[in-house]
């Protein structure tokens, strides 16, 4: 048992090798196998050896009955079937087996057997075969002596490469198309030179030059037919416009899904409206889909049903008849288009619900930043009203809520729009001068140094986003001041054409991982810097002004915010 294992390992655990054996089997049959059991043994052993070459199933694959059956009445055949018609084309088969993998996408390397295998099987068809069908081997007997005895070279060099590589090879897969094509026409050399020589009556040699420069000659006039010239489109296009208009006209099928995607505004509604024009079509019974989890149908179910299936539709077409090949891909071709119309309406929905989650996100950010500036103008006014022991002390504190309750009570209505109407931001108008003025009043009970040139711009601004701006930075400078003692804080405006106000304090520097995000991300800082002014950033660059760092370091850190986009009032300063 060990050595027929060797033997296996040795001669039949390689593809190529296996290949060269049946070569060489079939010439072994066809030139010295005549009637009686020499020919049984010969044919049943290249049948033997094609059986552990072919490419069909692999060698590793556990045969069924049904398989067992089926090579048991091949063997049987094999030994009744024995003419030169069957052995043409048993050999054109192989032919066109093993020529299709030559054309394939294989290495280089590994097309040298399969060359060798096929031009060993072409000669021995057309030198020793078709002369035999012709009864013209007479014509060839200076070859004989070349084919019965040089031919084998080919074979026996297949097994020398095949010696060189020690691990079992693959077996390749099948080109189907490449197969075919090969098959036919090696049938259509073998059938036209038959049929010339009997008609003929010519030398075989005359003959076969005939019939494979014939072959060659109306190869090369349908490949320069298949796409000529720039002034005729040729075959291609007309194939093309044939497999692209089988019982409907393509552009009028994209003009229509087109419509349905631009009219409909939900994908569902689309989805509908092109089934239901897919389901008007003649050659179509009914049509069902599933998609989202919901499952519909249109029209009457049929036997002949095709499957097609992109990304989240799932889609079965009940046709009126079967589909041929070319009418199948064309159906197909006109599913996916639905399909991807369909993916793309889906990716529109969830950009639009996105959109109006980050506008409610952004708008829930935007009243959070407001109405905490709102609970620190409250917390003042608390933490006055705590410190009033005097009589003095009571009418500041009554003039201060004067001064700050209609503020807060405008701000809280502002706030209270916002969230009535999420994503609408109405902008208030009011001059710098005047709001300047209030803005000083409101806040002149703070630790804070305001200061102003003798000429203000003549400018509109939006007096809601500045209070909100500057309120924070006014209040984060003073949460520094209770950590850090001892610093000033400044507010300016600065002498310009358009609005700028600078707020500086004489603290520490904000840490620089801090500064870099300051106003990119939320940032958690145990100065209060980061979260409002993030906040803060957005909703001056939404209003039309630009919040920046400008200097960060120890004894001077100053914000600027100013005005970037001009409008038609704005003056020259006096």
């Amino acid at each position: 048992m060990r050595t027929l294992y060797q033997f296996y390992q040795l001669a039949l655990n390689n593809h190529d090798r296996l290949m060269a054996l049946m070569m060489l089997s079939l010439h072994a049959l066809l030139i010295w196998g005549g009637n009686g059991h020499l020919q049984t043994a010969l044919l049943l052993c290249h049948y033997g050896f094609f059986l552990l070459w072919q490419p069909v199933m692999r060698q590793s694959d556990k045969l069924s009955w049904k398989m067992v059956g089926i090579v048991l009445i091949g063997a049987y055949l094999t030994t009744f079937l024995t003419n030169w018609w069957v052995t043409a084309f048993w050999i054109a088969g192989l032919f066109s087996l093993i020529g299709g993998r030559v054309l394939s996408s294989e290495a280089s390397q590994s097309k040298v057997p399969n060359i060798l295998a096929a031009s060993y099987l072409l000669a021995i068809l057309l030198l020793w075969v078709v002369p035999k069908l012709l009864d013209a081997n007479n014509d060839l007997l200076v070859a004989e002596l070349l084919l019965i005895y040089v031919l084998p070279i080919l074979p026996l060099t297949i097994l020398f490469l095949s010696a060189k590589k020690n691990s079992p090879t693959y077996t390749p897969n099948i080109d189907f198309f490449y197969t075919l094509l090969i098959f036919l026409l090696t049938i259509i050399v073998i059938l036209s030179s038959f049929t010339i020589g009997i008609i003929w009556q010519i030398h075989y040699v005359k003959l076969l030059i005939f019939t494979v420069f014939g072959l060659a000659t109306t190869l090369i006039a349908i490949s320069w037919l298949w796409n000529p010239s720039a002034t005729f489109s040729g075959l291609e296009l007309l194939m093309s416009r044939y497999l692209l208009s089988i019982g409907l006209p393509f552009e009028q099928w994209i003009r229509k899904i087109a419509a349905f995607a631009e009219n409909e505004t939900s994908a569902e509604g689309f989805l509908q409206a092109s089934m239901r024009e897919l389901a008007a079509l003649n050659w179509v019974s009914g049509v069902s889909w599933q998609s989202n989890n919901t499952h519909q149908e249109i029209g009457e179910t049929t036997h002949f049903i095709s499957t097609f299936s992109f990304q989240q539709l799932h889609l079965t077409l009940y046709s009126r008849w079967q589909f041929t090949p070319a009418m199948y891909l064309h159906v197909q071709l006109l599913t996916q288009i639905l399909g991807e119309f369909y993916e793309a309406k889906r990716r529109e929905e969830t950009i639009s619900q996105n959109a109006y989650m980050q506008s409610l996100y952004e708008t829930g950010s935007r009243l959070t930043h407001d109405i905490k500036n709102i609970l620190q103008s409250l917390g003042t006014l608390s933490a006055a009203a705590e410190q009033s022991n005097h009589a003095d002390d009571d009418a500041r504190l009554v003039d201060l809520i004067k001064k700050q309750l209609p503020r807060l009570s405008q701000r809280l209505s502002s706030t209270l729009n916002k969230l009535e109407e999420p994503g609408v931001e109405k902008k208030n108008q009011a001059k710098v001068s005047h709001w300047w003025k209030n803005f000083k009043q409101l806040n002149a009970h703070y630790q804070v140094q305001f200061d102003a040139p003798t000429h203000l711009p003549k400018t509109d601004i939006d007096p809601d986003v500045l209070d909100s701006v500057v309120d924070n930075l006014i209040q984060n400078a003073l949460e520094k001041a209770r950590l850090e003692p001892g610093i000033s804080i400044n507010v300016a405006l600065m002498p310009s054409n358009h609005f700028c106000i600078e707020v500086t304090d004489t603290g520490s520097a904000i840490p620089s991982e801090i500064a870099d995000k300051l106003f990119k991300s939320h940032v958690s800082s145990k100065s209060g810097l980061g979260v409002g002014l993030y906040h803060a950033a957005q909703q001056a660059e939404n209003a039309g002004y630009l919040l920046s760092l400008m200097d960060n370091a120890d004894g001077e850190v100053r914000f600027r915010l100013e005005k970037t986009t001009e409008q038609a009032s704005t003056l020259v300063n006096d």
